[in-house]
């Protein structure tokens, strides 16, 4: 994989995927239109102005898919023509977490604030709950032994479930204090496993805030019992620690790796194909950071062993001179890195294989994504709660999406 630059994103030229777009040479650059003036207000950036896109079976009835913005030509070698966007499932009160499992041929994906996990069968199309309660989970993966592991907000923890069905704790505290609210999780094939530990769970709808004089309940005016009254007993009380990157040992030892002062607010993260690099998303300020929380980049770090070395910015999401908001991601086998976007509306998906973006989506924005085959040609990603067009006091469920099927 080539290093990865530390110099912000250009534009270099726009192929519009509208039916004709092929008429168009791939060599000539056109001038960059703004974003539209109304793209917070629920209407997403599209190339399909009116009406609005139709997720139904079979659509869009022309390819290249509309949607689908290409930013560099080398785009085109990663994906047929014929791949379009495609909803997979609708219903969630909050997705995130989608995570491939190769043995079962499913994706197990998280609601939230619905405290429910869901399987997506690959064989039928079917979405049925998998898990519920799920305690709030949020971040899924699967280590090199086919058993998955999840972040749960609610307890504030990570676990690993067994074959024979049994749950295993990985981690919930860090020298005696008790974890924030774990968010997404990798596997090393040296068996470790390494999680982010952001503050975003310590809040009613993921999981529980703190007991009163917390930073996420200083004044005490909520109750975490009510409605949860187990909330507490399992996992922390009240948020203790710093944001931090962790890696799990085999011998059960927790170690950070990257501390809050090095990157605040770590969210997504992901190794490269060989392992070599890991990158991790500095999301926004976070409930009870006492700092200012990161800047919606992506950092890059060298591995070396146990530990990293060598960070430094590899984007800073800058896209259409638009500031993007990074949540998750994913590194498919070529080393191309695949970012949701939960902010703004029409920049759900990014792609950068150097830096470089060479492709977004025009769908609304999204917070995870996973590959369920085992070529990595396929991604999903979820689509947040955003007003429709035709009725701005609307809310959209979130969803789950198939931007590049094949």
């Amino acid at each position: 994989m080539t290093k990865p630059m530390s110099s912000g994103l250009s534009r270099r030229g726009l192929l519009a995927g509208a039916a004709g777009a092929a008429a168009l040479a791939p060599t000539i650059a056109q001038a960059q239109p703004a974003p539209p003036p109304n793209a917070q207000l629920g209407a997403p950036a599209s190339t399909i102005t009116n009406p609005p896109r139709d997720w139904a079976p079979g659509k869009p009835s022309i390819y290249p898919d509309p949607d689908v913005i290409v930013i560099d030509p080398s785009f085109r070698a990663l994906v047929p023509g014929n791949a379009p966007i495609q909803r997979v499932w609708t219903g969630a009160q909050w997705a995130e977490g989608p995570a491939w499992s190769s043995q079962g041929q499913y994706l197990v994906f998280s609601d939230v604030s619905g405290n429910t996990q869901y399987r997506y069968i690959w064989e039928d199309g079917r979405v049925t709950p998998y898990r519920r309660p799920s305690n709030n989970t949020n971040g899924n993966s699967f280590d090199f032994q086919g058993r998955q592991l999840s972040c749960e907000d609610f307890n504030r923890r990570v676990v690993r479930w067994e074959h024979d069905g049994s749950m295993t704790v990985i981690a919930d505290s860090y020298q005696g204090k008790g974890l924030n609210s774990p968010n997404d999780i990798v596997p090393h094939p040296d068996g470790s496993i390494w999680f982010t530990d952001p503050p975003y769970g310590d809040r009613l709808n993921e999981g529980h805030p703190d007991e009163a004089g917390g930073p996420t309940n200083p004044d005490g005016k909520l109750n975490p019992r009510i409605g949860a009254p187990d909330a507490g007993v399992r996992g922390g009380k009240k948020r203790e620690l710093s944001t931090n990157v962790y890696r799990w040992d085999p011998s059960g030892k927790l170690d950070v790796v990257i501390a809050e002062e090095q990157l605040p607010d770590p969210n997504g993260l992901c190794f490269a194909p060989d392992y070599k690099t890991l990158y991790v998303i500095s999301t926004g300020r976070g409930p009870g950071d006492v700092g200012p929380g990161g800047q919606r980049v992506v950092y890059a770090f060298d591995v070396q062993g146990t530990s990293v070395t060598n960070q430094r910015l590899f984007t800073d999401m800058m896209l259409d001179g638009v500031k993007c908001g990074p949540d998750g991601m994913r590194a498919d086998v070529y080393g191309n890195l695949w970012f949701s976007s939960n902010a703004p509306l029409g920049y759900a998906g990014v792609l950068c294989p150097r830096s470089a973006p060479i492709w977004r989506s025009a769908a609304p924005s999204a917070t995870a994504c996973s590959w369920p085959r085992a070529d990595r040609s396929t991604s999903f990603r979820r689509r947040p709660r955003v007003p429709r067009r035709a009725d701005p006091g609307r809310m959209v469920a979130p969803e789950i999406f198939n931007p590049c099927a094949i």
